[in-house]
Parts: C-alpha cells; sequence; structure tokens
C-alpha cells in the first residue's frame, strides 16, 4: 500500500474538565488551535485578551484543565501496513486515550509524538473516540516546583514555577508580554497509514575550500510494517534537474538507517542575502517494495560552509561570521514568537515578517529562547530570502532544574527539534540559553569555570551548567556536529558575561541599567551585541485597535500602561524623551516623540558598531531588541503587531545599506555641563561597505545653519577608494570652532558612486530639545508611478527637516521613511499599493 495520511483538522469538540453540564462540549472549527481560541469562536466565551483590559478576564482560563475529543474515522488499513497516530505538538501536559485506553502521557511542548493505533483501531468497527485532556500548566507548575524546595528558583520575568515545565516561557509573562497560558492541540495531528515509510532524511554537506566540490552524505531512515526486502532511492535535484540518483537493496525488520555519498562537481552556493543567491537542493528518499513506490520524503537544502571566527585579538578574542569564507557583519534583529495564540500565525504572516526584514537590510535573525522552535514556515522563508538565524535553544532567565526524568525529557525535546531543523542552510548557530548565566551571576549562584567535572556541576545550585555544556554540546556533536554551538547569551569562555572582548554581550545600559545617552551607544559594545534597544510606542492605528474608549487615549491611561509591560517604562521613557525633546501631552505627538528617540537610538548604536566591523573585525554583529511584538503593545519592537515599520525601521535599513555614510561630532554631554555649549567639536566621516569590491566614489560634507538652511562654509569634498567589506575612515581629525561659528548646524553627508547619490547620513545638534524647528519650508509632491499602484513622493525643504515620518497603512509599502532632508538635496520615497481612492498620506517631523 501506498502511504495514506488522514488529516485529524475538524470534527472536534472541547470542553473544561471540571464542567458536568450536558451542554459543556463545545464545538472546535479547526485543529491546531488553543483553548482560547475556541472559546473566543465559542458564544463569546472569551473576549479577545488583546483588547483593553481584557487579559485580566482571561486569567481563570489559565487555572483550568480542558478535554478535547473527536470522533475517528478509521481508514482501510491492508494486511501488511500499520497505523500511526501523529501528533506534532500537544500543549503541554497531555493524556491522550483511544476508546478509553491510555497510549500517550506528554510534558513537553516541544516534542512531537508518534503512536502505533492498528491494534486499538482493528479491535473494532467504531465508533473510534479519540480524547486528550490537558492539564493545568500553570498549577502543574507550581506543584512541581513544590516538589523541590532545595532548588534556587531564581530568574527575571513570570513565576518562577514555569522553570519547571517545557512550555514556552513567554505564556508566563513577560517585559512585553501578558500572561496568557494556552493549551490545546497546537500543531497538526493526523492519521498515517503505510506498509513503509522514509521516518527521517538528513543531508549534510561538507564543502571543499576551493568551493569546486561538494560532498553530500545522506542519511535515510526506514520504517516498516513487516520485515522485507525494500529498495531505498536518492535523488538530488537542483531547480527540478536531477543531478545524481542512487539505489539502495534495504532488508528491514522494523527500522533502518541507510546512508549515500553524492559529490557535486561546481555547487551552486547558498548565500547570505546581498552577498548572492541562494539555490535550495532538494533531497528526496523514497522506499520501494515490489516495485512499487510505497513513500517519498524530500527537503530542501543549501550548500554552504558557516563558521563563527573567535581568535585572539588586540580587542580580546573576535566573535563574527564567515560564510562560504566570506567575513559577514550579521546587523538583524531577535525574534520572539509573533503571537500569544501560536496557531494563528500563517504561513503568509511569517513570509511578511522574513520579507520585512530582509527589505530591511537585516542580514540575521535571533530565535530567542523563551519562546518556540519555529515553525517550519519561518525556517523555509529564511533559506529562500537568505536571512541568517540564530538558534536559541528554549531556556530563558532562570536557573533550571535538572532532575533525571527532566533531563531525559530535555534530551527528546534536543533531539526532536534539531533533527527537524538540520537541513536548514539559514541556521548558523545554536545558543544554549538566553541569559541562564547573568542569572547565575545577580543571584550569586556557584560558577567555577575551571571546574571540568560535569557531575560536580549537578550538585551546585547552578545545576543548569550541566545542560547547557554538558547535553546540548554533546547532542550537538551527534545531531549536527558542522553547526556552531555557543553555550549561552551573552556567554564568553566563562567570562563575566558583560565583558566586552569576548563572546557576545546584550547592551542593556541604554534604557536599562545605568540608562547611558544613546548618543554614545556606540562606546558600550563588544564583540558581538546580541541584544540591546530602546522603546518606542506602535503607531495610531495599533494603539486604536487595543484601546475602546476615547477617554483612555491619553499617553498616561491605564490601558496605555496595561500594554506596556516592562518594568519602569514610565521613567525610563520619560527620562530619554525629557532629556532630547520638548514634551507633548497629547497623544499623536507623543507617540510620534518616543519613534524619534527609538529611531535614533538604534541609528546610533548600528551606526557605530558597524563602523567597528572596520577591517579588524572589532564588532561582528548587532541584533537588536527587537523585530516584533506577540500582542498589540508598546515595546522595543521596530515594527508592531499589525507589521507596521515604526521609524526605526527604516533608520536601521539606511545604516545597514550595502554603502552607508557616517558622519558624526563627539558627544557633548550637556545634562554634566550644565547646558553649556562648547567651544570645539571635533567630527568624524567615513564610509561603511558590504560589497567585495574596491569602488571610488566622492564624498561631500555640508555645514548647514539649522535656522536658516544656509551653508556656513563651502562644502568639503572628498574622492575615496571604498574598502569592500569594512570601513574606509575619510575624516578623523576634523575641527569645528563653535566660537567662530557659533550658529547651530547639521554635519550632512552625501556619498556618490558613479554618478548617484547611494548613501546620506546627518549629524545634528544636540540635544534636539535646543533646536528650533519652525519654518521649515517643507515640500512633498505627489506623482503617478509607472505602475499600477505606485506613488513617488518628491521631497524638498528650505531649511533641515529631521525625522520626516509618512502614515503606514495596510497594504501600502514605503521605500523609505523617517528622512532628514537637507536644503538643495531633494529626496524621492516610492509608494507601493496605493490606490487613487486613497487620501494623501499623513506626515509628521519634529517640531511641526
Amino acid at each position: 500500500m501506498n502511504f495514506f495520511e488522514q488529516p485529524l483538522s475538524t470534527g472536534w469538540a472541547f470542553k473544561d474538565r471540571d464542567d458536568d453540564a450536558p451542554d459543556a462540549w463545545m464545538p472546535v472549527t479547526a485543529v491546531p488551535s488553543t483553548v482560547q481560541q475556541d472559546l473566543i469562536a465559542n458564544r463569546k466565551l472569551l473576549e479577545d485578551p488583546y483588547i483593553g483590559l481584557n487579559e485580566l478576564k482571561a486569567h481563570w482560563v489559565n487555572e483550568k484543565s480542558w478535554i478535547y475529543r473527536t470522533e475517528l474515522k478509521r481508514p482501510e488499513i491492508p494486511i501488511g501496513t500499520k497505523v500511526d497516530l501523529v501528533f506534532d505538538g500537544l500543549d503541554t501536559f497531555a493524556s491522550v486515550t483511544l476508546n478509553g485506553q491510555n497510549i500517550l502521557t506528554s510534558s513537553n511542548m516541544f516534542i512531537g509524538h508518534r503512536v502505533d493505533v492498528t491494534k486499538l483501531l482493528l479491535e473494532s468497527d467504531g465508533p473510534h473516540i479519540l480524547e486528550i485532556e490537558f492539564d493545568c500548566a500553570q498549577l502543574k507548575a507550581q506543584e512541581v516546583r513544590s516538589k523541590y524546595p532545595d532548588h534556587r528558583w531564581d530568574g527575571f520575568n513570570g513565576d518562577m514555577a514555569r522553570l519547571a515545565v517545557r512550555k514556552a516561557q513567554y505564556h508566563w509573562g513577560w517585559d512585553w508580554g501578558p500572561v496568557i497560558m494556552t493549551a490545546g492541540i497546537w500543531r497538526d495531528v493526523r492519521l498515517e497509514v503505510y506498509s513503509a515509510r522514509v521516518a527521517e532524511l538528513w543531508p549534510q554537506t561538507q564543502l571543499e575550500p576551493n568551493h569546486k566540490t561538494a560532498t553530500v552524505t545522506v542519511t535515510a531512515e526506514i520504517d516498516a510494517a513487516i520485515s522485507g526486502n525494500y529498495t531505498a532511492s536518492f535523488c538530488l535535484s537542483l531547480r527540478g534537474e536531477e543531478i545524481v540518483r542512487q539505489n539502495f537493496s534495504v532488508k528491514v525488520s522494523s527500522s533502518k538507517s541507510v546512508e549515500a555519498k553524492l559529490q557535486i562537481n561546481n555547487p551552486e552556493l547558498w548565500w547570505p542575502h546581498g552577498y548572492g543567491s541562494q539555490p535550495l537542493y532538494d533531497m528526496s528518499v523514497s522506499v520501494s517494495g515490489n516495485a512499487k513506490e510505497l513513500h517519498k520524503m524530500s527537503k530542501k537544502f543549501g550548500i554552504r560552509s558557516a563558521e563563527v571566527i573567535q581568535q585572539p585579538d588586540k580587542h580580546g578574542k573576535s566573535f563574527f561570521f564567515r560564510i562560504n569564507g566570506e567575513d559577514i557583519f550579521c546587523g538583524g534583529s531577535c525574534w520572539i514568537p509573533a503571537d500569544n495564540l501560536l496557531p494563528s500565525i500563517s504561513q503568509e504572516r511569517y513570509r511578511k515578517w522574513i520579507d520585512l526584514m530582509v527589505k530591511g537590510g537585516q542580514t540575521m535573525v535571533r530565535v530567542w529562547g523563551g519562546g518556540i522552535y519555529e515553525d517550519k514556515a519561518f525556517y523555509e522563508a529564511c533559506d529562500e530570502s537568505g536571512l541568517l538565524v540564530w538558534q536559541d535553544f528554549m531556556f530563558a532567565c532562570g536557573n533550571y532544574p535538572v532532575w533525571p526524568e527532566f533531563l531525559e525529557s530535555i534530551q527528546q525535546e534536543v533531539t526532536y527539534n534539531v533533527c527537524r531543523l538540520r537541513h536548514h542552510p539559514s541556521i548558523v548557530l545554536y545558543v544554549g540559553n538566553n541569559e541562564d548565566y547573568q542569572v547565575q551571576e545577580q543571584a550569586n549562584l556557584t560558577y567555577n569555570y575551571d571546574d571540568k567535572d560535569p557531575e560536580s556541576w549537578l550538585k551546585t545550585d547552578f545545576p543548569a551548567r550541566y545542560i547547557y555544556e554538558k547535553l546540548l554540546p554533546e547532542a550537538m556533536a551527534k545531531l549536527s556536529p558542522s553547526t556552531f554551538y555557543h553555550p549561552g547569551s551573552p556567554w564568553g569562555d566563562g567570562k563575566v558575561t558583560s565583558d566586552p572582548t569576548i563572546g557576545d554581550i546584550h547592551q542593556w545600559n541604554v534604557w536599562h541599567g545605568t540608562q547611558e545617552k544613546y548618543q554614545i551607544f556606540d562606546t558600550l559594545g563588544g564583540r558581538f551585541n546580541s541584544e540591546f534597544g530602546m522603546e518606542a510606542f506602535p503607531h495610531m492605528a495599533t494603539i486604536e485597535y487595543f484601546i475602546e474608549n476615547e477617554s483612555e487615549k491619553f499617553p498616561q491611561s491605564q490601558v496605555m500602561d496595561f500594554h506596556n509591560k516592562a518594568d519602569g517604562h514610565e521613567r525610563r521613557l520619560a527620562t530619554y524623551l525629557v532629556e532630547n525633546l520638548r514634551m507633548a501631552t497629547d497623544l499623536e505627538t507623543y507617540i510620534y516623540l518616543t519613534q524619534v528617540v527609538q529611531a535614533e537610538t538604534m541609528m546610533f548604536g548600528y551606526r557605530g558598531w558597524r563602523r567597528q566591523w572596520g577591517n579588524d573585525r572589532q564588532c561582528g554583529g548587532a541584533l537588536l531588541w527587537q523585530i516584533n511584538d506577540c500582542w498589540p503593545t508598546i515595546s522595543w519592537a521596530i515594527i508592531d503587531y499589525f507589521l507596521r515599520p515604526k521609524p526605526a525601521y527604516y533608520t536601521v535599513r539606511r545604516v545597514m545599506g550595502p554603502l552607508a555614510i557616517g558622519v558624526r561630532r563627539e558627544h557633548h554631554d550637556w545634562s554634566v555641563v550644565h547646558a553649556r555649549p562648547p567651544t570645539t567639536s571635533k567630527y568624524e566621516v567615513w564610509v561603511a561597505s558590504s560589497g567585495r569590491e574596491v569602488l571610488h566614489g566622492t564624498v561631500e560634507l555640508r555645514f548647514l545653519s539649522v535656522a536658516s538652511g544656509q551653508d556656513l562654509r563651502p562644502p568639503s569634498v572628498y574622492d575615496v577608494t571604498i574598502t569592500p567589506n569594512g570601513t574606509t575612515n575619510m575624516v578623523s581629525d576634523g575641527i569645528i570652532d563653535h566660537l567662530t561659528q557659533p550658529e547651530a548646524h547639521v554635519l550632512a553627508a552625501r556619498l556618490w558612486v558613479d554618478g548617484h547619490v547611494v548613501a546620506r547620513d546627518a549629524d545634528w545638534p544636540q540635544p534636539f530639545k535646543y533646536l528650533d524647528f519652525s519654518d521649515r519650508g517643507l515640500e512633498v509632491k505627489a506623482h503617478n508611478g509607472t505602475t499600477p499602484g505606485q506613488q513617488i513622493l518628491t521631497i524638498s525643504a528650505r531649511r533641515p527637516v529631521k525625522c520626516l515620518v509618512f502614515e503606514e497603512r495596510e497594504n501600502v509599502h514605503l521605500s523609505d521613511s523617517a528622512l532628514d532632508i537637507m536644503p538643495g538635496d531633494e529626496q524621492t520615497v516610492t509608494v507601493s499599493g496605493f490606490s487613487e481612492s486613497h487620501s494623501p498620506l499623513k506626515y509628521r517631523y519634529l517640531g511641526q
């Protein structure tokens, strides 16, 4: 018999386990789902927890247990076949019965399950009742915690009982997300009928240093219902054209591994976007019996080499990525789950997120360790678009326990997910945890890096070290040996996690910590900056979604504060606003001002750290916290829940362009000198390139009066030979004498290559609150583009304009925003998806 699959997506009902009323059972629209989604769909038993204060009304769901039930239609089961019931994900404490018999007990959300139900289905004609009871994860976690009073339950965010449960940790609430404890069939469930099947397929690639040859070692696992002789056929193809095929005769009793080695001459290499194309080879394995194909599995993979370069140098020890022998500055973002109700994230929505990151010039995304091992659609989109993936294991901000059953569950989790993900060329790094070593430091837990005895680690008050420095690296060595493993983020060879000379760091002394001025962000970096951020409000349309009452539409309303989960956010936002900008109380202006601060903060960080990539790789990359939100909220995200980019998205994109110019005067801390102006200021000009070729260009530097828009002195013009994949320093010792040139002025730089302006930058006098931005003489003219739905905006100004931001509308896309406009330098923005019936896009700028 050929392989047959029967999805079990419909026909389900659910109820509160403790509700015995005759009408307790309610219909389920479809699975995958969560109990919250199903309650919302049933007679409004639950209001949308994302609106207003409704999260509080949904907390009762967190404390309940639930039962899901369906009646299976027994498939045809020919002699010599078996039937497996397959669960790709159960959330979280699940007990499964079929016809009243327990067939599965699970306590790990991250593990898939396969159960042979052939005998049970053949015992009777039916009905065959499948039930899944989901025990309350919140109460269960507290119960488990109480059994281990000697463990140090230390950590950040949420109830520390979460550490005892293998469930997405952000479900317990985080400093950007609500407390929504989901339960349910959160990934696909199905019946599979087969006589033999390909159970696993793993293509490993080995690329020769000269890139002329690649060896693909393919391992296939064959499962059979009955012992017999089978043929395993391996086929490698690219874009539908077969390259090589190998057949093997195998005798299978229950399962059998088969390995083939295939050689590819002159392989097409997979590159990060911006460095080359992303060809994906297709590896398929079919299993046949009696000359009949029984099952086939295919996986797409890329051929590339990926290294993390850690070598001693004058700055300490490097930490950067090298792909196919090419050093890559990894500018990008950290990713959290895109929803609290995970099944609601469609494949299309994943694609939109990845597309935004790629269009935003981002090279890497970090899948954060407090969420989930993402859906295959996420990684497939990264593969196809060339977005590198830094993959955390799912441990975050805590001191995890290590009793034997828990370690066994973790071992199964790692095996299941690494095997699921290891063929993706986008994944270039696995990391043991997020900030657990910081918990160790702050809680003063025992950590002696020189002690290399793993058994002794289990006896300390920081036993989780055993997971990160023994269990995980040993699993990686077996399951995906060619992928680099890093014990934690941040982490650097056992040094203090804030050490800027080694490993990666999370730099939170802007916003958190010492709340440094964002203008000096680049001086606070390390060898790889894997977290940093600044909060900003989302756009007005997003706020109007979660605020129902007009009376709540002001910056400090209760609902507004409720949708900002960050501790002390009022003080921190106020500090950065009041230090830099003239304050406002109307909501739309306040929203805009927070966005200006975020955009400037991200620009200062990225611009300086990309410069430090330089030619000696002082900084290997920067991943901002965070790209996205899991609900409509106020957070560090630079794109909100509804995929609306904030201004910071555009400032990051410009700084991360293939060519970027930077101009900066030295920081003058007005708060320390009590607003006394400087007498002189040093300034610097440089060009950053990610290209592979030497380019020749021209740099123009203007000194423009903020008040009049006039050039205060003739522009400086420099011919520049641009260093490939590095930094070209143009001016490092420029001096501005404020006694002879006291007028506040902008340093405006442009880079010309082949007669075109390819990059701009502007350095403004700080702080903005001292500047008069009235009467800018801004003009925005709209013209029809060359394609339907396209509009071209031409923008000019008589005086310098700061942070011109255009309205974000659904399905309308901007080529640029958050612009600085200088007199005599007209800029254009292309708007796509614009209809003639649309009203003109609104916009605003600083001081408007």
